[in-house]
């Protein structure tokens, strides 16, 4: 570079701060009420949550999805092109829409969730209190505090996803349905005493 009269041009480092940082700034980080206790007595008594994304070429596909620890259903979820605050909003509204009873509540609810961005937002934690939900966050950079959600993500891409050629987004999307539809209705766990999921909840409602 010297023999040629180059001279590289460096930009000057700018001060980002990452999801974790501005959560501890502005003070939204929950404790974690979970502790890796992924199991529950009853339905709408612990919730997990997160988001994943799945690539087609140089597009993404975003899943935001909410599992109960009792049955292991999948009680919501919203599937986006862009990953942002709405993702989760929608998602939990869908769900509490779903589950509140008629007072708008959801007694003693658990909601369990990693650090990321959507999650340490006021509009997030404004609104899980108006159902009366708790929150509950992983410790940071640790992955096996939130490992229900990391199973079912991981459950999901083997077997609808990565086996395939997918195409398109909406090929993608398409199967992502399925899948929740097939693994909430059809697909029987030995943990739940080879029933579904809906199977299960249906069961302990009975």
């Amino acid at each position: 570079m010297q023999q040629l009269g180059l001279k590289a041009v460096i930009r000057r480092k700018r001060n980002y701060r990452n999801s974790y940082q501005v959560a501890e700034a502005d003070g939204r980080v929950a404790d974690n009420l979970l502790k890796r206790d992924f199991t529950a007595d009853k339905p709408n008594q612990k919730w997990v949550t997160d988001v994943t994304q799945y690539r087609v070429e140089d597009e993404r596909l975003y899943l935001s999805a909410i599992k109960d620890l009792c049955s292991s259903e999948i009680v919501a979820y919203h599937i986006s092109n862009r990953n942002d605050n709405e993702l989760v909003l929608k998602t939990f509204k869908d769900a509490f829409e779903a589950q509140k009873d008629a007072t708008g509540q959801i007694a003693g609810l658990i909601v369990h969730s990693d650090q990321g961005f959507q999650y340490t937002s006021h509009a997030y934690h404004d609104m899980l209190p108006t159902v009366g939900a708790q929150i509950s966050m992983s410790r940071r950079g640790n992955c096996l505090d939130n490992a229900a959600m990391e199973s079912f993500f991981s459950h999901l891409k083997a077997e609808a996803l990565y086996p395939y050629n997918i195409r398109s987004l909406e090929e993608a999307q398409r199967r992502i349905e399925e899948f929740i539809h097939f693994y909430n209705h059809e697909r029987i766990q030995r943990k739940l005493n080879k029933l579904t999921p809906v199977e299960y909840r249906r069961q302990l409602s009975a």
